[in-house]
């Protein structure tokens, strides 16, 4: 069955606040449940990016955006229209921003005890 990601939008300006990420954790737990969410990311607030492009590197994302991303989920549709469904009852669709699907084209995931990984610091690779 084919993937599709959903890229979480989320305005930085707006406020946004416990029981808003209550909703967005059930509506994980509802897609989790019905069998279709295989992957999920939450991402850490816009001012801790670091954006790399070949003529250097800047604090915040990249982009000069309203609407940033708050998170990736990866469901699971057996076609378009049916991870469209999923994806419009995000809570950011009610929330004053909304999502992007996008089918999955590739991936690659270690086989490694991934959720370990994934909550693990991160190694400092520029220490010598």
């Amino acid at each position: 069955m084919p993937l599709y990601a959903i890229l979480i939008h989320f305005d930085p300006s707006a406020e946004h606040d416990a029981a808003e990420l209550a909703e967005h954790d059930r509506h994980s737990d509802d897609l989790i449940r019905a069998g279709a969410l295989v992957a999920a990311y939450a991402l850490t607030p816009p001012e801790t990016a670091r954006s790399l492009r070949a003529d250097g590197e800047t604090d915040g994302p990249y982009t000069e955006s309203k609407e940033l991303i708050a998170g990736i989920g990866i469901v699971e549709a057996s076609d378009r229209e049916a991870a469209l469904a999923l994806a419009r009852q995000n809570p950011a669709m009610r929330h004053g921003s909304g999502v992007e699907v996008r089918e999955v084209a590739g991936a690659y995931l270690r086989e490694a005890d991934t959720a370990a990984a994934a909550t693990a610091p991160a190694a400092d690779v520029t220490a010598g």
